[in-house]
């Protein structure tokens, strides 16, 4: 039987996997990444029930993966930024990415990811195919894919 928790686990993909691998979790990261700051903004965006999205705010503050700070003072608000160990799961989220491309969009990758600064496409070792640069996160841009639906494209 597969335990509830990988916390006891010998294993470093266990072991993250307990802290990323929680349904919501990596998607309120990527979001982050793409610059979503606010509670009721990750709500918008990913239509989580918000105590779902509180609990996981709250884990990913807990683990440093994000860092919460004041912006208003009555009532209390809170903005959530990424910390270096959260943007550090930058080649976690493309690798996923690139991989449901691959093999999980029937009609075309939803989302491209793009260099900032010359507009060419990221390869699989996040690299600009265009110009070669390294890129790192807030480097790429996102532009609809051929696979992409009507709705909103959030990777």
């Amino acid at each position: 039987m597969l335990p509830s928790s990988y916390e006891h686990e010998n294993c470093s993909i266990a072991r993250a996997l307990e802290m990323v691998g929680e349904r919501w979790t990596l998607l309120i990261i990527r979001q982050a990444m793409l610059g979503t700051r606010r509670f009721d903004e990750f709500q918008a965006e990913l239509g989580i029930a918000r105590n779902v999205l509180t609990a996981r705010l709250e884990r990913l503050v807990q683990a440093g993966i994000l860092r919460r700070s004041l912006y208003e003072e009555r009532p209390k608000r809170y903005e959530y930024r990424l910390t270096k160990k959260g943007t550090d799961l930058w080649p976690v989220l493309m690798a996923l990415l690139q991989w449901g491309d691959r093999y999980e969009a029937p009609n075309g990758p939803p989302v491209v990811i793009e260099h900032r600064d010359c507009g060419g496409e990221l390869d699989d070792r996040r690299r600009c195919r265009r110009c070669g640069e390294e890129l790192e996160a807030w480097q790429v841009v996102r532009r609809r894919g051929p696979g992409a639906s009507r709705q909103s494209v959030a990777a």
